[in-house]
């Protein structure tokens, strides 16, 4: 998570170094694959600067040091269950040969490029939040 975090910091300009973080996921199932880090980061990103994501949004990718998203095993199959779960838009690493009926694939170069993608902006300069929840 701290990498993660650092990765934010340095490729967007999100503050985040005097934030508490927590990441909760349900059934408290412990995040050690990096499929899972593109989601955590949007989550951080819109947590940190107020603005929701999208419900109907999934994301799925490995971020890398130089802030970089990454091919993850199995994705057409993660993103056919997201499928049969109600997701409509996937948020995917660019090199990702996926074409699903009723899934809108959003391909996408860099963490900078999937927060472009998801529609997390700033609205105004902020003083960051004591506390930021994923």
């Amino acid at each position: 998570m701290a990498l993660l975090l650092a990765v934010l910091e340095k490729r967007l300009g999100v503050r985040l170094t005097t934030a508490d973080v927590f990441t909760l996921v349900v059934g408290g199932v412990r995040l050690t694959e990096p499929a899972a880090d593109l989601a955590v980061g949007l989550a951080v990103v819109s947590s940190s600067i107020g603005v929701a994501l999208d419900p109907s949004v999934v994301a799925c990718g490995e971020v890398g040091l130089g802030g970089e998203v990454r091919q993850v095993p199995h994705l057409p199959r993660r993103l056919a269950e997201a499928v049969r779960l109600g997701f409509r838009t996937a948020i995917v690493p660019a090199s990702a040969p996926v074409d699903l009926p009723g899934l809108e694939v959003l391909g996408v170069r860099s963490v900078a490029e999937a927060v472009e993608v998801a529609s997390l902006r700033r609205s105004a300069p902020s003083r960051p939040r004591d506390r930021v929840a994923a």
